[in-house]
C-alpha cells in the first residue's frame, strides 16, 4: 500500500527486497517500530484493516427480480388473461403459483453475497506490535503499514508481513496456497519470479502461526492484502447461469413470439370469417390460454426442489435451486487436492530401517493399522532398528494424538503427527516410551539447520534421537545399524538412491538417528551433533488420497468427465497424488505450474486447461483464469474446494462445491453446493441426482407441451374450419392448472435409470428442445388433434349437444394424458421388476396420479357445482368408454417412438 502510493517498487515484491531496504521504504524502524503520530496518519490516510465488500442489492430489489425471468412472462400473461376473464379464482390460482417460485427463488439465492463478510471475519483477530519501542496488544483492524509485528505459535497473521525475523517460525497457508503442511520462514531475500507459495520470507494475511516465533513489517493491509485480493476477485466474478436457466429463457422466449404471432393469425383469420371481433377476440384469448404451458414454471420448479431434497439426502445441500441440474451436465470437475481428494492428514506409508523396506497400512490420524515386511506384520521383537526409527519420530517430537468422540486429530505440527500415529500402529505409545526414557534436553527445530534433536536418560547410557532433512542427517552420520542392530560403515550413494525411488512417489522424507553420550550429560550443545551419528533410517509420509474419492472419479470418467487438479501444493507431490488416483489413462501426468500459467496468453491457456490434468503451484486468480478458460472452451465447469484460495474460481464455476466439515465460511459461502461429509465420492451421487433431475425435466416438458399444442391445434383447427369451439378457455385452464400438474408431478419423483451414469455429458449447446424431442410433441400433439377433435364432432353430430361434446372432448384429453404418463413413466417398468426381483421399489407416483385426476375429472364431468362453474354436463359410461378407446392408441405411438426415435 505504502509502496503504491510513495516508492517505485512494483506491487506485492517485498520479498525481493532485504530487510533494510524493505523498513527504510516503509519508513518504519526495525527496534521501536512506528510512533503514534505516524499510526494516526496513516489510519486516516489509508483507513482501517477490513475488507470490506460492494454494498448488495436490497432485499424487496432482491425479491423483485425473481419475477425477471421470461418463463415467468408466460405465466403472468396466463394470469392477466384470466383476470381479464374475469375468473378470479384460475387468475388467484395462477399468480400463486408466480408468488411461491418466486419466495423459493428468493429463499435459496438471499445468501449469495455473504461471500465478502465471511472473508472479513475470516480475518478478524488480535495482533501484537511494536510502537514506540513498546509492545502492545491491538485489533487487527487497527493494524497500519509498516507496523512491525510480533508472531507466536497460535497466532492468525493479522496482514501480509515481510518478515524480518524468524526463529523455528512455521506457517499454515493451507488456506490460501493449498499447501499440505506448515511452510518453514526464513527472512532472506528471494528472486522476484518466485511463486506465491514460495515465498517463505512472508507472511500472508489470515494464515496461522504453527511453531515458532517471528516479526515482520506490514506491507499491505485490507484489499491490499492476498486475502483482500480474492475478495475483489469475488466481487468481479459474475454469478454465472447454470444450463437449465439459459435454456428454458431462450425457450420461453421463443414461445412468446411463436404464441404472439399465432394469435395474431387467428385473430385475422376468425375476423375474416365472422366479422364480430368480440367472438374472435374470444376465440384469440382461447388459443392463446391453450397454447401457454400455465403448469411449466411450477413443474420446473417441483422437480428441481424435488432434486434438492434428493441431494440432500446424499449429502450435498444445494444453495441454489437451478444449480441442481448443473450436476448432470457437468462436463469437468476441477478439484482442489488437500481436504478433497487427499485427507489431509499427513500420513507414513513407507521406512527404511535396517536395510529392510516397511510398508504401513491405514490412513489419516486414525491409528489403526500395521507396519508390513514382505506383506507380513512386523513383531518390534525382532526388528530392534525398526523400533529406534520409530522411537526417534516418537520421541524427537513435540505433537501428541488428541481423540474426541471417536475421530483422531493432532495437536501440533502435521508433520509430527504422522510420526506419532505410525508409532501407535506398531504399539509405541508417547506416555509408556517417555516414561521409559524422560527428556533430559531438546535443540528445536531450526531452518537453518533442518533438524531437532532430543536428549533421554536410560540406563545404559543417555541417548540423543535426531530427525531432520536427509541431507543434514547423513552429512553427521558415519555408520549405520543393519537389520540386527550391528553398525556398520554408511553407504550414503545407496541411502540417496533409496530416498529418490521414494521421494518420486511424492512422499515426504525425513531421517532419523541416534547417538549414545555418557550418562552424566544432561544438555545437548550442537557441537555434539556435528559428526558420529548413527542413522536409523527414513520414514516417508504424504497425504494421502481419500479411497472413497478414487473410486468416485473412476465412476466420473466413466460417466464422461473429466477430473483436473487445481492445487497450491508442490508440482510433485500433486502429480503423484493423480497418478494413484489415476486422474490420467495412462501413466503420464500432463501437469503445468503457477509459473508456466503466468507466462501463456488466453490462447495458449485454454489448450493448457483443456490437456493439462495437474496443475499445480497456483495461485488464487490462476485458478480463476483457468475456470474461464475451460467455460471459454464449451465446458460446464465444476469447482470443488475448501479454503479462502477457492473462493473466487467457486464462485466464477458453472457449480461451485464447497467442503462442509473442512470448508472455511468464505468457500462456502462462495459455493452454491455444500458437501456436508466432505467426501468427493459425494460428488458421484450428485452427478447421478443431477441427470436424472434433467431427464424427469426433459419428461416433464415433454409430456406438458403436446397438451398445450394439441389445445392449440383444437382451437387454430376450429377457426379455420368455422365450427365453434371444441374446448372453452376455462376448461383450458382446467386441463392446463389442474389435470396437467396432477398428472406431470409424478414425473418429477420418477427415480433414476439404470443407465444414468453410463451416457456421456449433454453437449452444452444442445437445445431445451431437441429434433427428437420436438418431433415427438408434434406426434403426439396431432394425436391429441385428432382424438379430440374426432370425438367432439361425433359427439355432437350424434347427440346434438355442444356442452356434451365438449365434456366429452375434455375427458378424452386428459384419458390420452394419463396414459401417455403411463408410457413414458417408470411405473409399469417397476411393477414388472418387484415381480421378478423382490427387493425393486415400485415407482409409485404416475399411479397417485392417475386416481387422483380420475376422481378430479368425475366430480369436472358428474358434480352440478363443476358444470355450473365450467358449462359441462354428465356423461355416461358409455360415452366416457368411448373417450378412453379414441385415446387409448396413444400406448402404441409412444412405443414405436420409444423403439424408433427414442429421446436418449
Amino acid at each position: 500500500m505504502i509502496a503504491t502510493a510513495t516508492q517505485n517498487l512494483p506491487e506485492r515484491e517485498w520479498y525481493s527486497l532485504p530487510i533494510a531496504e524493505a523498513a527504510q521504504r516503509l519508513k518504519s524502524n526495525l527496534e521501536t517500530g512506528l510512533t503514534s503520530t505516524e499510526v494516526d496518519r496513516r489510519q486516516t490516510q489509508f483507513g482501517p484493516n477490513e475488507l470490506v465488500g460492494k454494498p448488495g442489492k436490497s432485499a424487496w430489489m432482491r425479491f423483485l427480480l425473481q419475477f425477471n425471468q421470461p418463463l415467468l412472462y408466460i405465466l403472468l400473461a396466463a394470469g392477466v388473461v384470466t383476470a381479464f376473464l374475469q375468473e378470479w379464482v384460475d387468475s388467484a390460482v395462477i399468480f400463486g403459483v408466480t408468488l411461491l417460485n418466486a419466495i423459493i427463488g428468493f429463499v435459496q439465492e438471499s445468501k449469495a453475497e455473504d461471500a465478502i463478510a465471511a472473508l472479513a471475519e475470516s480475518v478478524n483477530t488480535e495482533a501484537t506490535v511494536i510502537r514506540e519501542g513498546q509492545t502492545t496488544r491491538i485489533s487487527s483492524n487497527q493494524v497500519v503499514a509498516g507496523d512491525l509485528v510480533l508472531l507466536a505459535a497460535g497466532d492468525k497473521v493479522p496482514a501480509d508481513l515481510r518478515l524480518v525475523e524468524a526463529s523455528n517460525l512455521t506457517l499454515d497457508e493451507s488456506g490460501l496456497t493449498g499447501e499440505s503442511v506448515p511452510v518453514e520462514k526464513d527472512p532472506q531475500p528471494l528472486a522476484l519470479e518466485t511463486a506465491l507459495a514460495d515465498r517463505t520470507n512472508m507472511a500472508y494475511a489470515g494464515s496461522l502461526v504453527a511453531s515458532g516465533q517471528g516479526q515482520g513489517l506490514v506491507v499491505a493491509i485490507a484489499s491490499e492484502t492476498e486475502t483482500g485480493r480474492i475478495s475483489q476477485m469475488m466481487e468481479q466474478s459474475i454469478d454465472t447461469e447454470t444450463p437449465i436457466t439459459r435454456k428454458i429463457n431462450k425457450f420461453s422466449q421463443k414461445l412468446l413470439y411463436v404464441i404472439l404471432g399465432v394469435a395474431a393469425l387467428v385473430f385475422v383469420v376468425g375476423l375474416s370469417r365472422t366479422g364480430s371481433w368480440v367472438d374472435v377476440f374470444t376465440t384469440t384469448v382461447a388459443f392463446a390460454v391453450a397454447a401457454i404451458p400455465e403448469g411449466l414454471p411450477a413443474i420446473v420448479t417441483i422437480t428441481l426442489a424435488i432434486g434438492v431434497s434428493r441431494l440432500a439426502r446424499r449429502n450435498a445441500i444445494m444453495r441454489k435451486l437451478a444449480a441442481v441440474e448443473t450436476l448432470g451436465s457437468t462436463t469437468v470437475i476441477c478439484s482442489d487436492k488437500t481436504g478433497t481428494l487427499t485427507e489431509n492428514q499427513m500420513t507414513v506409508q513407507g521406512i527404511y530401517a535396517g536395510n529392510q523396506r516397511y510398508s504401513v497400512t491405514g490412513t489419516g490420524y486414525d491409528p489403526e493399522g500395521e507396519i508390513l515386511l514382505d506383506d507380513r506384520p512386523i513383531d518390534l521383537a525382532n526388528a530392534p532398528v525398526l523400533e529406534d526409527c520409530l522411537r526417534a519420530g516418537l520421541l524427537c517430537n513435540d505433537s501428541h494424538l488428541q481423540e474426541q468422540d471417536g475421530q483422531y486429530a493432532i495437536v501440533g505440527d502435521p508433520t509430527e503427527g504422522a510420526l506419532v500415529v505410525v508409532a501407535q500402529k506398531a504399539g509405541l505409545t508417547r506416555q509408556n516410551v517417555e516414561r521409559e526414557m524422560p527428556r533430559l534436553s531438546v535443540i528445536p527445530f531450526d531452518s537453518q539447520f533442518q533438524y531437532m534433536a532430543t536428549l533421554h536418560q536410560t540406563h545404559t547410557g543417555n541417548t540423543v534421537y535426531v530427525k531432520g532433512s536427509m541431507e543434514s542427517i547423513l552429512k553427521r552420520c558415519d555408520r549405520k545399524a543393519n537389520a540386527q542392530g550391528q553398525l556398520e560403515p554408511l553407504d550414503r550413494p545407496q541411502i540417496e538412491h533409496r530416498a529418490e525411488a521414494v521421494a518420486k512417489q511424492g512422499l515426504r522424507i525425513l531421517a532419523f538417528a541416534k547417538k549414545i553420550v555418557p550418562v552424566g550429560q544432561q544438555s545437548l550443545d550442537r557441537s555434539d551433533l556435528d559428526r558420529g551419528l548413527v542413522l536409523l533410517g527414513l520414514q516417508g509420509m504424504i497425504d494421502p488420497p481419500r479411497s472413497a474419492a478414487i473410486s468416485a472419479i473412476r465412476a466420473c470418467q466413466s460417466a464422461g468427465i473429466q477430473v483436473k487438479m487445481i492445487t497450491g501444493d508442490h508440482p510433485l507431490t500433486a502429480t503423484a497424488i493423480a497418478r494413484r488416483m489415476k486422474l490420467s489413462k495412462g501413466d503420464e501426468v500432463r501437469s503445468f505450474t503457477g509459473q508456466e500459467l503466468s507466462r501463456m496468453n488466453e490462447q495458449e491457456l485454454a489448450q493448457a486447461a483443456e490437456s493439462g490434468v495437474v496443475f499445480a503451484r497456483v495461485a488464487p486468480e490462476q485458478k480463476l483464469r483457468l475456470v474461464k478458460a475451460l467455460q471459454s472452451q464449451g465446458e460446464i465447469v465444476a469447482m470443488t474446494g475448501d479454503g479462502v484460495n477457492d473462493a473466487p474460481a467457486l464462485k466464477q464455476a458453472d457449480l461451485g462445491i464447497a467442503m462442509g466439515i473442512t470448508g472455511t465460511e468464505v468457500a462456502k459461502e462462495a459455493a452454491s453446493t455444500i458437501l456436508t461429509d466432505d467426501n468427493f465420492a459425494s460428488i458421484e451421487a450428485a452427478v447421478e441426482e443431477g441427470r436424472t433431475v434433467y431427464q424427469n425435466l426433459i419428461k416433464a416438458i415433454g409430456f406438458t407441451l403436446p397438451t398445450n399444442g394439441g389445445e392449440g391445434l383444437i382451437v387454430f383447427v376450429g377457426v379455420l374450419s368455422g365450427t365453434v369451439l371444441p374446448i372453452l378457455p376455462l376448461q383450458v385452464l382446467w386441463v392446463n392448472m389442474v389435470s396437467s400438474i396432477t398428472l406431470t408431478a409424478p414425473l418429477a419423483f420418477e427415480p433414476k435409470s439404470k443407465n444414468v451414469m453410463q451416457l456421456p455429458p449433454r453437449n452444452p449447446n444442445e437445445p431445451l428442445l431437441t429434433p427428437r424431442l420436438v418431433r415427438r410433441i408434434l406426434i403426439i400433439s396431432l394425436f391429441n388433434l385428432i382424438a379430440v377433435f374426432g370425438t367432439f364432432l361425433w359427439a355432437r353430430q350424434t347427440t346434438g349437444n355442444v356442452a356434451l361434446a365438449r365434456t366429452m372432448a375434455v375427458d378424452t384429453l386428459i384419458s390420452a394424458e394419463a396414459f401417455y404418463l403411463l408410457s413414458i413413466s417408470q411405473f409399469i417398468p417397476s411393477v414388472f421388476a418387484k415381480l421378478r426381483y423382490r427387493s425393486r421399489r415400485i415407482a409409485y407416483a404416475p399411479a397417485i396420479g392417475i386416481i387422483a385426476i380420475v376422481i378430479l375429472q368425475t366430480l369436472f364431468s358428474q358434480w352440478s357445482v363443476m358444470n355450473q362453474l365450467f358449462q359441462t354436463v354428465p356423461v355416461s359410461v358409455t360415452q366416457e368408454a368411448i373417450g378412453i378407446g379414441a385415446s387409448l392408441p396413444v400406448i402404441v405411438i409412444v412405443l414405436l417412438l420409444e423403439r424408433f426415435d427414442p429421446l436418449r
